[in-house]
């Protein structure tokens, strides 16, 4: 079985011997009120994916390229440039089997999120760097434009609620359950708060509490 390795259209001379994928998920875990937990199903996140490049110093039988042997300075300058770009690129992996059949690929419009140069001198003046792409996936932005020439609305200024032109004045009220003075004079004069009017009226029949009036009561209203 054979791969072969592309960022951005270039081919890597030795394809990695291993390829992490790893496909994030975006599930939420929610803990409910007496029915323990839950799992609320999201669209999946952003693809990492991690390799082992080696970069030859010399031409092995087994590395490829596609013109020309090419020293590993080449691969790393592309990789800074793909980094400093701060742009997309297309990660590409090819299959073909023993016979040379083309099995299936894969093709990812990634990112380079970080690179790591191994230098071993055990290795001599070859080079391993590890790679760690992230999915990118686009997006656009909304604009509004707001035309400063029109008119900006004006605040309207409420005047006070006028007192119901059928709301009873003067004369006397007998008390009903339920009633409080609040209502009684919200009832007359429009606004709860002027109970302490009917109260002063009527503190020989009311009492020390305006808070205590019962059934039955007449009270009157000034």
């Amino acid at each position: 079985m054979s791969y072969r390795l592309y960022l951005d259209g270039i081919l890597f001379p030795v394809a990695p011997s291993k390829i992490t994928v790893k496909v994030n998920g975006n599930n939420e875990k929610v803990t409910l009120i007496d029915e323990g937990e839950a799992t609320i199903l999201k669209s999946p996140g952003l693809t990492d994916i991690e390799f082992e490049l080696l970069l030859p110093h010399a031409a092995y039988s087994f590395a490829v390229y596609p013109d020309e042997f090419r020293e590993p300075k080449f691969y790393m300058d592309k990789l800074q440039e793909l980094m400093l770009a701060k742009q997309p690129f297309q990660y590409v992996v090819t299959r073909t089997d023993a016979k040379n059949k083309k099995l299936f690929d894969s093709n990812m419009t990634v990112c380079l999120d970080d690179y790591s140069i191994v230098e071993d001198a055990g290795e001599g003046f070859d080079i391993t760097v590890k790679v760690s792409l992230k999915q990118y996936r686009a997006f656009t932005t909304k604009t509004c434009t707001m035309d400063i020439s029109l008119p900006r609305p004006q605040a309207e200024m409420q005047t006070q609620r006028e007192v119901s032109q059928n709301a009873p004045s003067g004369g006397t009220y007998t008390v009903k359950k339920g009633d409080c003075l609040w209502n009684i004079a919200k009832q007359y004069y429009g606004k709860g708060t002027d109970w302490n009017t009917i109260y002063n009226a009527n503190k020989s029949v009311v009492g020390g509490n305006p808070n205590l009036i019962y059934p039955g009561q007449v009270l009157t209203i000034p």
